[in-house]
């Protein structure tokens, strides 16, 4: 349904790597769809690195608990 079709999703899952249930690989597998499941700051950091190289990329992230505040390069050399 979206146009360019999405290559990958990378899933964030707090602030440790949890799984996933098969039934929801296999779904997306059937779809054509890969599926990178980390911690959300190196889920942070693929999205963004596959994004860079010109995947076509979907993130699902969910917020580290205890108000994790990642910040940018830019903004923490300020």
């Amino acid at each position: 349904m979206l146009e360019p079709r999405i290559e990958i999703v990378v899933v964030g899952t707090g602030d440790r790597t949890e799984r996933l249930p098969p039934q929801v690989l296999r779904a997306m597998r059937q779809r054509g769809i890969a599926v990178e499941v980390q911690d959300t700051p190196n889920a942070c950091a693929t999205f963004n690195f596959l994004c860079h190289e010109g995947r076509v990329t979907g993130a699902a992230l969910i917020p580290p608990p205890g108000g994790t505040v990642l910040t940018s390069p830019v903004q923490a050399a300020a």
